[in-house]
């Protein structure tokens, strides 16, 4: 956040942003040359503004090491995880800032708050280290006046904070399918507070906790309890009074009392308010809030020394292995989503505007539930979740695996008390989770005895976790999310250990077929009967620039995850015994080790990275919405291209209507397509498609009301003749080996796929679509991150051993543009996340071959991998003028190997 200065007669205000962790403090912050001024309670300010920043080992001013400015948050992985070389930066980067504090602030005690640094940081404060925090997830106080200047002048003190993102075997995360982005990525705040204060909590909380023991319709109870320091040098007598209001500001309940507090020490508080009766209860469809605010003033003068207030939601809730999960009382079925907290061209540097707005997003659908994964994220999304009404679970990014060290169990226990007393007082959280698909990736494979020590010490930890967790906060729930292998966790003890079991499942995905997915589950309800379980991840990756008519497993299209989460969703709505379905994921995040057709990014969002909603946030809208919906889901494909029928100038091509209406119209051109009643919430047109705009309107009705959407596609129709005077011939881009369309929206282009070829028309003679040998995943082409392009999918199919390309254009000038990449050679890396794509090394096939257009020779001995190197994207480019019925015939001449096409673009110039 940049904070905007305004000059006012000399002086500068600068407006705080207001955040209930902090308490109500609602000021602006005078500030002239010597600093900030006194508030009354304490004076909380962030610094986002005007740091320096530099990369490298060491802080010092050299020519290799030039600052620039930066303003928090801020990453440094923004553009290198993006990139086609592998790795992004992993080491240290220095942020230093000036700070002017004003004299009043000698007598306050001053800390800096950090949101967030990645992954571990520390802080210096005048050149004497002041802290150091080790986790990269959540927040943490630094003491600053211990070290703070004052000369009586300008104050001028000098804050230096070194960030470390480098792999740490004693600290978690240590592998996982997400990027660990190093920097200061959440805000910084400067904090001073009277000597009398609600403590500055070593876990990075206000040390202020609200419990609501009991809570049924009629009644509810309220505990507040915490720490109070006393830095000062004498004995304070103080009155705490802890006041409850309604959303109206009417006191409901109210509770004092003094206390006596010694100095250089922190004193326990503890309050039990007058019970609460009828409340109004808190729930996804009616998140009413109560305000808790707790202040400490002197019992004498009755001056206000501090304040702390949060929003309080009543609600119980209970899980059971058989019904579910229930809220206040009755049943309810938990769906939503996972989120990760990175956004298009920002990283996980991003604004608490955004992430307010992820949390908005999922509301809308219809979700009820926040996955918040795989590590605890900024506080702007659990209060939008208490707030919007979005039932959450978080958890510590013990993922993959475990170091067997005393010192990494002890930052993880560290990470989960942070976790939890930084975000106990949400109403909104019902669950703390603290493993991840730890038996993924597991160690010492080839040495069992060693093994079942590895296991033993992971089952030991989430053993620690989960009863300090129960100890911490008994009013919650604790979970561990598993991968598919059921007998593995099973067998070391893992599904024995939390109060509900999690699994992440992807049958028909990464493995196996969709139909799998329900016997998995009745397996978990028959053979673990006690044991309440959630589908803590599903999901299949749509690249929202890949379409399909036949979709099948690993085509990335959008198709294939809409049908993909049909059958799951309908599948765990059956089944009353699952309690939770949660969505992997909310948006597409960044994970730099990832190839596939979107490099560096996981496509697995019910929106794209930049938050752009795909068919099936659609889809679970018309499921989940209790208001009448209706939606063209194609919305994100506004530009199409196909043939002409071959009597009439039209494309029939299908289109898809979410809707929880009973029966939908749909329009076309200004005529009627007929009415369709909604199966599983969807419907299907074939439609036809003119050249040019099409204007497609749906319009339902419920209780005399009509709700309606409509969408303007452009399609590009190519005439089934390529002679056919009524529909000019203007251009072509094809994808050879491939049954797929992709979607160039920078150009406004649409690429699709191949066909044989027919007279008067244009297609590919001889070969047969490139398949990676062995590989029981892709139906098609490669996977590969294709370097020197952004649009991978044009390169990553092919066409093995065409012999000919033909198309009989009329007369006139033309540009051809050939594209080729080599798909075969070199290591191929296994991914963690990938659980049949195991590393290999392909042996780069020996292809030669010569390319002739029209009988002139335009590729001659052409070696794809010798001259431009394996998975690297070529393109050539060739201008002609075709005579009479001459059209355009390409004829490849094998030297070496088999001949090559990936894609084909033809463009009429005249």
């Amino acid at each position: 956040m940049r904070t905007k200065v305004v000059s006012i007669s000399g002086k500068f205000i600068l407006p705080v942003r207001i955040r209930s962790r902090w308490g109500s403090i609602f000021f602006f912050l005078l500030v002239a040359a010597t600093g900030y001024a006194q508030v009354p309670g304490r004076t909380i300010v962030s610094i986002n503004e005007s740091w320096q920043f530099h990369k490298g080992k060491t802080a010092q001013d050299t020519l290799e090491h030039k600052w620039e400015i930066v303003q928090i948050p801020h990453t440094w992985n923004v553009q290198d995880v993006m990139d086609d070389e592998a790795g992004y930066y992993r080491g240290i980067g220095w942020y230093r800032k000036k700070l002017s504090i004003n004299n009043s602030f000698q007598i306050k005690d001053v800390s800096l708050y950090f949101e967030g640094a990645g992954q571990e940081a520390e802080v210096f404060v005048n050149g004497k280290k002041a802290g150091h925090h080790l986790g990269g997830y959540t927040g943490f106080y630094i003491p600053l006046s211990p070290f703070l200047i004052f000369d009586g002048k300008e104050n001028i003190n000098e804050i230096l904070v070194k960030v470390d993102n480098s792999y740490n075997a004693d600290l978690a995360p240590l592998s996982a399918d997400f990027t660990f982005y190093g920097g200061l990525y959440r805000d910084v705040f400067l904090i001073a507070a009277n000597p009398v204060h609600f403590r500055f909590d070593e876990k990075g909380s206000q040390s202020v906790f609200i419990t609501t023991p009991t809570v049924n319709a009629n009644d509810a109870e309220l505990n507040v309890r915490g720490e109070i320091s006393n830095t000062g040098k004498s004995i304070a007598n103080v009155e705490i009074i802890s006041i409850l209001k309604d959303r109206q500001g009417k006191v409901i309940s109210l509770q004092k009392n003094r206390q006596s507090l010694s100095p250089g020490i922190s004193s326990a508080l503890q309050q039990k308010l007058p019970p609460i009766r009828q409340p109004h209860l808190w729930s996804p469809e009616d998140p009413y809030l109560y305000t808790l605010t707790v202040t400490i003033n002197d019992a004498t003068s009755g001056k206000q020394l501090d304040e702390y207030s949060h929003s309080v939601g009543f609600r119980w809730f209970s899980f059971d292995a058989d019904k579910g999960f229930f809220l206040n009382g009755k049943p309810y079925k938990l769906v939503g989503a996972s989120r990760h907290q990175d956004y298009a061209g920002l990283g996980n540097a991003v604004p608490d505007e955004l992430a307010r707005k992820d949390i908005a997003l999922l509301k809308e659908m219809g979700g009820n539930f926040l996955r918040v994964a795989h590590y605890p994220q900024d506080p702007s999304v659990l209060e939008a979740c208490d707030r919007l009404g979005i039932l959450a679970s978080v958890e510590i990014p013990i993922v993959n695996e475990i170091t067997e060290s005393d010192a990494f169990f002890r930052n993880c226990l560290n990470m989960q008390m942070e976790m939890i007393r930084q975000n106990f007082n949400h109403p909104s959280v019902i669950i703390w989770c603290h493993m991840n698909e730890v038996l993924l990736r597991p160690h010492y494979t080839n040495d069992k005895p060693r093994q079942e020590l590895y296991f033993a010490a992971i089952t030991r930890l989430a053993k620690t976790m989960d009863s300090i967790a129960r100890k911490v906060d008994p009013y919650r729930n604790t979970m561990i999310a598993n991968h598919g292998d059921f007998q593995k966790y099973r067998q070391i003890g893992l599904t024995t250990i939390p109060d509900i079991v999690g699994w992440n499942l992807y049958s028909g995905w990464y493995g196996g077929k969709m139909e799998d997915f329900p016997v998995f589950l009745d397996r978990h309800h028959r053979e673990l009967p006690g044991k309440p379980v959630v589908v803590s991840e599903y999901g299949s990756d749509a690249d929202p620039r890949i379409r399909s008519f036949q979709p099948v497993r690993f085509d990335k299209s959008v198709e294939y995850t809409t049908r993909f989460h049909q059958y799951y969703i309908q599948e765990m709505l059956k089944r009353p015994f699952v309690a939770g379905a949660m969505i992997w994921n909310l948006a597409d995040f960044n994970s730099e080790t990832r190839a596939e057709s979107m490099p560096h990014i996981n496509n697995k969002g019910l929106l794209s990275w930049n938050r752009v909603a795909k068919d099936p946030y659609y889809l679970y809208k018309a499921i989940l919405s209790p208001e009448p919906f209706i939606a063209i889901t194609s919305a994100y494909w506004k530009y199409r291209t196909g043939i002409a029928d071959s009597s009439a100038l039209v494309c029939y091509q299908p289109l898809q209507v979410a809707s929880n209406l009973d029966s939908v119209e749909l329009i076309v051109n200004g005529k009627s397509a007929g009415f369709k009643k909604t199966t599983g919430r969807l419907t299907e047109w074939n439609i036809p498609f003119r050249n040019g705009e099409n204007h497609i309107q749906v319009k339902g009705q419920r209780d005399g009301r009509f709700y309606t959407d409509d969408l303007r596609i452009h399609f590009d129709l190519v005439p089934y003749s390529l002679k056919d005077p009524r529909l000019p011939f203007r251009q072509l881009n094809v994808l050879l080996g491939a049954n797929r369309y992709f979607i160039d929206e920078k150009r406004k282009q649409v690429w699709q796929p191949d066909q044989p070829y027919r007279k008067n028309g244009w297609g590919s003679v001889g070969g047969k679509a490139f398949k990676i040998p062995g590989d029981g995943r892709l139906p098609y082409g490669t996977d590969r991150n294709i370097e020197e392009t952004d649009d991978d999918p044009i390169y990553q199919t092919q066409q093995r051993g065409i012999e000919q390309y033909k198309l009989d254009v009329p007369a006139g000038k033309y540009e051809l543009t050939l594209h080729f990449a080599e798909l075969q050679g070199g290591a191929v890396k296994g991914l963690v996340y990938n659980l049949d794509n195991t590393a290999r090394t392909e042996d780069t096939a020996k292809r030669v071959f010569s390319v002739f257009v029209n009988d002139l020779i335009v590729l001659e001995n052409f070696d794809i991998a010798r001259q431009y190197g394996v998975a690297t994207a070529v393109s050539k480019k060739v201008k002609l003028r075709v005579k009479d019925d001459q059209g355009i015939t390409l004829v490849f001449k094998a030297i070496t190997g088999e001949a090559v096409l990936n894609a084909l673009q033809v463009v009429k110039l005249d």
